[in-house]
């Protein structure tokens, strides 16, 4: 998936396609970062508005500071989809676990869920839970399947949006593919990873995954505006409104997209959240709230996505960049129909970022996190 997002799909692009040039232009020997300005990151919610995108919004906290604002059409407290934000929620339970002795990441898949990762060449036994964090077990993802993208990213969605999909059945469409790669030998994102990762949850607490994330994470941070769906198409008050073409351009009709039933990402991409939760949540997580020491060095261990993304990393569930003045931050990106976010924060927890764009044809989140923690605002047209 190239940086110039060149398909608006549902999860897949998550990562990837947030990640620009910035990223590739890292200096091997980074000059100092400059001192972050809101003023840049509100020029950024400006000019992706003015790109099209129909509304905005974006909150920081540095220190005891904070800092929000929006552009066209959002309200400072929206909720939104936060698509494969949700991953960092996911991988966070499976390592607590860990810690608990319940379960061990270098267990494999086939321990917990077996026969389930079987066929053409797919071997959960060969699969370890850690490699399914961080996208190494090589298992196709199913959101690149041809006919489940026309049904659900494409016209089809407008018939189906209201459909339900079980988590076996998202995994059995990767099953009928080959692996990307043996497992261990590369890396590529696949929705499909955590989706197995939901299902182990289920399988080692005995309740359904977002029960785990809702008792362990959410209800003690008492992140109010954050939730996990299920099936639910429904948004939760207040949000705004969530756009999509429905089409890989940037042409054809706008549809309203707000409603439909998230069980299409599962644990890999269906809660919802707002700007002020994510950043409590992950300046929780990297300051060692959520995890014990060694889990938490744990996640922090990155791989390398791409020799052509030498400042790009994944851990489990974590993404770690160094961005185009040299300072380095750690979060997750998402896209999800009319949805693209981003939740980003510094290693010590000090200054973090969250927003959101109600689009999935237009603007370019990434522009947002470099004006916020670089003070680089876009380039004027």
């Amino acid at each position: 998936m190239s940086a110039a997002r060149t398909a608006r799909t549902l999860l897949a692009a998550g990562l990837v396609a947030g990640i620009t040039a910035a990223a590739l232009a890292a200096p091997a020997v980074a000059a100092p970062p400059a001192e972050p300005s809101h003023a840049a990151t509100g020029q950024a919610l400006d000019a992706a508005v003015a790109e099209g995108v129909p509304g905005a919004v974006a909150q920081a906290r540095d220190g005891r500071a904070r800092w929000a604002d929006t552009a066209g059409k959002r309200k400072r407290v929206d909720r939104f989809r936060v698509a494969s934000v949700t991953k960092t929620f996911t991988a966070t339970v499976l390592l607590q676990l860990q810690a608990e002795g319940r379960l061990d990441l270098d267990d494999p898949v086939e321990k917990w869920l077996p026969a389930v990762v079987r066929g053409h060449g797919h071997d959960g036994r060969k699969i370890t839970v850690r490699r399914l964090l961080n996208h190494t077990s090589g298992i196709y993802n199913y959101a690149k399947d041809p006919a489940f993208r026309e049904k659900v990213f494409g016209p089809g969605f407008l018939q189906h949006r209201y459909d339900t999909w079980t988590p076996e059945q998202l995994v059995a469409i990767s099953m009928t593919h080959e692996p990307d790669f043996a497992p261990g030998a590369g890396w590529n994102y696949s929705n499909t990873n955590f989706v197995l990762a939901g299902m182990i949850v289920e399988k080692v607490t005995g309740r359904p995954y977002g029960k785990a994330i809702e008792n362990r994470i959410i209800e003690p941070l008492k992140l109010h505006a954050t939730s996990v769906p299920g099936t639910d198409p429904r948004m939760p008050e207040p949000n705004s409104r969530a756009y999509s073409r429905l089409s890989p351009g940037t042409d054809g009709p706008v549809h309203d997209v707000t409603e439909f039933d998230p069980s299409i990402a599962g644990a890999s991409g269906e809660m919802v959240s707002d700007a002020n939760d994510l950043q409590t949540f992950y300046r929780a997580l990297l300051r060692g709230r959520l995890l014990p020491e060694a889990e938490m060095r744990e996640m922090t261990d990155t791989v390398s996505i791409s020799p052509d993304l030498p400042g790009v990393g994944y851990g489990l569930g974590l993404m770690w960049q160094r961005l185009s003045c040299g300072k380095e931050v750690w979060g997750h990106n998402g896209e999800i129909h009319g949805s693209l976010s981003e939740a980003r924060v510094t290693r010590d927890g000090e200054h973090s970022l969250a927003a959101n764009f109600n689009a999935d044809w237009a603007g370019d989140t990434q522009k947002v996190v470099e004006a916020e923690f670089c003070g680089t605002a876009p380039a004027k047209r």
